[in-house]
């Protein structure tokens, strides 16, 4: 039986992932929190430690659940459950906190490095970094054309807009209708007064 190994780096925050054979490890029998020598994993002066795990079947490990086996227990957060509403509690299935020949999966971070990268020790190509190429230069153009360029931009002088005066209004539009009558009624009068 073999382990899915997943090393995560504090640093470089990248992680990588490894099979390794169980009895070759050493790690069954281990508790999450546990530290462990990168030695017996084929990483020599690294110090790894174990932040949990899942079987065969996704359920994930616990910390706080002791022992090897899975267990129904009463959840409020990860691992194991998600809540949606604040205060939600869910009776899930988890894993204990130990590691056992049932154990698929383990997840491992670095606690201290050792001499070599890890992604060299795994042998892990990185990928080459990519070097932003140089566009060959335009020949420049002659002087008078970018002259008569930079004329065409300039913004041609506008003739200043005439003022408009605002158009007088018949003296019957400015009078309301009442001065109106009033004045036809004066009018009148003066005319008959003039006659007499």
């Amino acid at each position: 039986m073999n382990f899915k190994l997943v090393i995560s780096d504090p640093k470089s925050k990248k992680a990588y992932q490894k099979e390794i054979d169980q009895k070759q490890t050493g790690l069954i029998g281990k508790k999450i929190g546990d530290n462990v020598s990168g030695n017996s994993l084929g990483l020599a002066g690294y110090e790894l430690e174990i932040t949990g795990g899942s079987d065969r079947q996704g359920f994930p490990m616990r910390r706080d659940v002791e022992g090897l086996a899975r267990k129904g227990v009463l959840l409020s957060m990860p691992p194991g459950f998600h809540p949606k509403l604040r205060g939600q509690r869910k009776r899930k299935s988890v894993r204990g906190n130990t590691i056992s020949s049932e154990i698929s999966q383990v997840n491992v971070k670095v606690t201290t490095y050792g001499k070599d990268s890890l992604g060299k020790l795994l042998g892990v190509k990185e990928k080459p970094k990519k070097v932003e190429e140089k566009k060959p230069e335009e020949p420049k153009k002659p002087e008078k054309e970018e002259e008569i360029k930079t004329e065409e931009k300039e913004p041609k002088e506008k003739p200043e807009k005439e003022e408009k005066k605002p158009e007088e209004k018949p003296v019957e539009e400015k009078m309301g209708v009442k001065d109106l009558e009033k004045a036809e009624s004066e009018a009148k009068e003066k005319g008959k007064d003039k006659k007499k």
